[in-house]
């Protein structure tokens, strides 16, 4: 399907270039994802002939590195023109969230409002429904104006994503208990302001106070502080070069249950399933005792902090600097051995090269190896469904001519900016 979008490319334009591959304006079948869809098409297509030895050049075909160089170079401006559409579609798919996210408020209050009626079929109508209908009107009123106020960045889910553009695990956990508790406070705040007996409003007011919810409050206080903490601390170790991160082109709603990479992360999942949990109790407790905040028991409030703990040591115990291991000469089948000389490709070893959510190709041509002075970028060389060269843990490329024989230091920056430690090698001439 990839291939066939991917020569039907040039047909699916409008006529006079009109809506391009890189359209944004979100109204049409050629938009900004439509660009992107096919800008990857097309370059999974090059890597794959490249990968099969079709596309070279008479040229360049007589040199194996130089037809690798000439390889790279189309595989990494290809791959800008993806990453390019990609960041188009991204900021696209923001604008348009807001409008969803808003959409998706006043329609959980609708729900309210027919469970309610549901509810009420021969019990009656209370005043605790009705108090609860207008908390619900109040919060999706004000979720509505910051989400208008903040339309470019994802409306309501603004205050979640992360600075690396992906839904911060940490910060969604606290916003879900900021607005339990606030929606309870509106509950019991219309239930008083109805209130005209005096022992009515005095049994309102002492469901406001701590003993009755001391496992919501200190289960509140813990997860609000993690997620500032665990910004301080992600921060930090960037800035050390303890951590790699690489700024995603749009925030997907997997980013609560995985890391940077996209792979399942244990304690972003016990947090996320663990406080969801808890949530729906408190929720629960709320409707059944809409008199007071709601009390978690302390043995699921004990669970909650104990979760919250394994989340932040999580955060503490991920990523760790890239390192060098061991430099050698890169040897094929029926190469003599020799010492590293100028021209040679080299073999360095190590592990931490290839940043998590790096693996894409325009990510990865921004790796460079230093040889003394000069800077060589690392080749992509492809192979079929990804590329052998670079990975995690192995990197190949040639030592150029500019290499003053002698003793040399190598040393990995890879896409995230983070540099390894220095390995001496020794060049001959």
């Amino acid at each position: 399907m990839a291939v066939q979008e991917a020569r039907g490319g040039a047909d699916t334009g409008a006529p006079g270039g009109a809506h391009a591959g890189g359209c944004t304006c979100g109204d049409c079948p050629h938009g900004a994802r439509e660009g992107h869809r096919r800008a990857v098409a097309e370059f999974l297509l090059m890597r794959d002939g490249f990968a099969a030895g079709q596309g070279v050049p008479a040229a360049v075909a007589h040199s194996a590195q130089a037809s690798r160089q000439w390889v790279s170079e189309e595989l990494s401006q290809s791959a800008e023109l993806v990453a390019e559409r990609g960041r188009a579609e991204g900021e696209a798919w923001l604008t348009r969230l807001w409008l969803r996210t808003t959409i998706t408020v006043w329609a959980l209050v609708l729900v309210l409002l027919l469970v309610q009626a549901l509810t009420a079929i021969g019990a009656g109508w209370t005043a605790a429904r009705t108090a609860g209908l207008l908390a619900a009107l109040l919060t999706a009123g004000a979720i509505t104006a910051a989400s208008w106020f903040h339309r470019a960045r994802g409306g309501a889910l603004a205050p979640v994503i992360g600075e690396d553009n992906r839904l911060s695990t940490s910060r969604t956990v606290a916003t879900a208990w900021v607005l339990l508790v606030a929606f309870a406070v509106l509950v019991l705040v219309g239930r008083l302001a109805a209130a005209s007996d005096h022992a009515e409003r005095d049994a309102l007011i002492s469901g406001l106070e701590l003993a009755r919810a001391a496992g919501a409050v200190t289960v509140l206080a813990v997860v609000c502080g993690i997620a500032v903490l665990v910004r301080r601390v992600v921060g930090l170790r960037v800035l050390a070069q303890r951590l790699q991160k690489v700024r995603a082109h749009r925030p997907r709603a997997a980013d609560l249950l995985t890391d940077d990479a996209g792979r399942g992360s244990f304690a972003d999942i016990q947090y996320v399933v663990i406080s969801t949990v808890a949530v729906l109790f408190c929720a629960v407790r709320l409707a059944r005792r809409p008199d007071q905040l709601p009390d978690l028991p302390w043995g699921l409030a004990v669970v909650v902090l104990v979760s919250a703990a394994t989340y932040l040591a999580g955060k503490y115990a991920e990523g760790g600097r890239p390192v060098i291991l061991s430099v050698v000469r890169a040897r094929e089948a029926g190469d003599l051995d020799a010492p590293i000389r100028t021209g040679d490709d080299i073999e360095i070893r190590g592990a931490g090269f290839v940043p998590p959510g790096a693996q894409g190709a325009d990510r990865l041509s921004r790796m460079v190896v230093r040889i003394g002075p000069v800077n060589v970028h690392v080749p992509l060389v492809p192979v079929s469904g990804g590329f052998s060269n670079p990975t995690d843990a192995v990197l190949t490329v040639p030592v150029p001519a500019d290499v003053e024989p002698g003793r040399v230091e190598v040393q990995v920056v890879t896409a995230a900016g983070v540099e390894t430690n220095r390995y001496t090698v020794d060049v001959t001439e």
